[in-house]
């Protein structure tokens, strides 16, 4: 049966409301210091061609032997998606020529995969979520790159990516809008970097998407579908999904069909372009692997496996929303990256969940946008933005010189006792020098103290004048009490 079609998430055409349909291919090359099937190094940035093996070259007579971190690694991630994990599963080769791939084939699984049916569940905007079914994650090699822009007449070709292994995570086509599918994409690179088995960046093309995008009118069947290769952003998936469905829209309501086929999308000039006729698995001969044995391993090695998971993003935030009392949408941007949960625990502990929450993801996290830095970069640590909230629990200091403060910190370091100590920014709790300036300022503006009476809003001007005077260390609390009792203001 169909689920209910969501009248948001419709495209609007020329003639009809149109429904678009996406799954998604997700290649995610594993963290392991060594290839799939050779030793040869998985760095990053070596000069073209310096972390080939005779395994990865092809050359005749090396055969192939499985790295068993690889193994591993995909049976981690098979668990984290709550997926079934297959105790035997077959390497095939896949046919078809590439002159970066010098085997001929790809070594990759095709009936028998190492991760079969699983789940991922994504949150949205306006507490919405959705569950996105994963059909399979196997086992493959990647290729490696050829370089068009060296020299005007030649191509040359760099195999240092050959053999890196990938996971291959292949969706349901559960998604119905370009949002959606970016949110999937994001919380899929969430729980590859909570369990450690793939970096996630996409810069480095660590994390690749093939989007498959078709459109339907509402309650039709699935349409013709056409996949959008090797797309790496998540903003360019968003563009490449809601281009590629207005082409189709456009083709169906002039009375064309949509042509099977692998597409490229152009950020630049925000299009998609035909690359090659779509092929279907016969058309890459598949068959097992002569040279691999069928993968088998035992329960035990899973169990273990999953003994030593962390705690995975929807874990930690129902703990989050539990524990500290935070709100959903909070907890998920604490829980977005296991950096900034972590940080938000060390600052949040034997403390005030909410105001912890509220120092990290509105000072802590505005200021590293602004300057363009990861948490792991940031100047003020865990245990010196604690100080800055119990600084505030214990009234030394008041919110508005808490965030003077923070900045101190930020650029010069230090103990934030030790700054408040130094630079006399103790809040002035004194209430006989804060009545003195709030009468000073009474008997300075008696126009404003009529205006006050008959409107009682306009206390907030004698807050901020009185502020102003005391240099920003008076006590708010005590201020407000003493201007309402002089004013007479209930």
């Amino acid at each position: 049966m169909n689920a209910p079609v969501n009248p948001k998430k419709l495209i609007k055409g020329g003639l009809h409301d149109w429904e678009v349909v996406i799954g998604m291919e997700i290649h995610a090359q594993i963290t392991s210091r060594s290839k799939l099937f050779s030793g040869a190094s998985t760095a990053f940035g070596a000069e073209p061609n310096a972390h080939v093996s005779l395994v990865d070259a092809a050359m005749p007579g090396m055969l192939p032997v499985i790295n068993e971190e690889c193994v591993a690694q995909a049976v981690r991630t098979g668990l984290g998606l709550k997926a079934r994990i297959n105790l035997r599963s077959v390497f095939d080769r896949k046919n078809y020529f590439y002159p970066d791939l010098p085997q001929g084939y790809q070594i990759s699984q095709y009936k028998d995969p190492i991760v079969g049916e699983g789940e991922v569940l994504v949150d949205l905007p306006e507490g919405e979520s959705i569950t996105v079914g994963i059909e399979r994650l196997h086992l493959e090699q990647d290729a490696g790159k050829s370089l068009h822009d060296q020299a005007p007449n030649l191509s040359f070709v760099d195999l240092n990516r050959s053999g890196v292994a990938l996971m291959e995570i292949v969706s349901r086509p559960d998604l119905r809008s370009s949002e959606e599918a970016k949110a999937y994409v994001t919380k899929l690179r969430t729980i590859l970097r909570y369990l450690g088995t793939c970096d996630g960046d996409m810069e480095k093309g660590n994390l690749r998407a093939d989007v498959n995008v078709s459109v339907r009118r509402p309650g039709e069947p699935l349409g013709t579908r056409c996949e959008i290769k090797n797309v790496n952003s998540i903003r360019f998936i968003g563009q490449a999904i809601e281009t590629e469905a207005r082409r189709q829209i456009a083709i169906l309501e002039d009375g064309g069909a949509i042509v099977q086929e692998t597409r490229l999308f152009d950020p630049g000039r925000g299009e998609t372009r035909s690359m090659r006729s779509k092929e279907e698995a016969h058309d890459y001969r598949y068959f097992p692997d002569p040279d691999l044995l069928p993968l088998e391993f035992s329960q035990d090695f899973v169990d273990g496996l999953a003994a030593g998971l962390p705690e995975l993003p929807d874990a930690k935030k129902a703990r989050f929303v539990a524990d500290f009392g935070l709100s959903p949408y909070d907890a998920g941007v604490l829980v977005a990256e296991r950096a900034s949960a972590d940080f938000y625990e060390a600052v949040a502990k034997g403390r005030d969940g909410k105001a912890a929450a509220n120092w990290v993801i509105n000072e802590l996290f505005g200021r590293l946008n602004k300057e363009g830095l990861g948490i792991d970069q940031s100047p003020v640590s865990a245990d010196q933005l604690g100080s800055i909230i119990d600084l505030i629990g214990e009234g030394t200091i008041s919110g508005k010189i808490a965030k003077d403060l923070f900045e101190i910190v930020w650029t010069d370091g230090g103990d934030p006792r030790a700054v408040v100590e130094a630079r006399g920014m103790k809040q002035v709790t004194d209430t006989g020098a804060i009545e003195a300036a709030v009468d000073q300022i009474i008997a300075q503006n008696p126009d404003k103290v009529a205006q006050a009476r008959e409107k009682p809003t306009l206390l907030g001007w004698f807050v901020g004048q009185t502020m102003k005077a005391t240099g920003g260390k008076a006590n708010p609390a005590a201020v407000n009490a003493l201007l309402k009792a002089k004013l007479g203001i209930a």
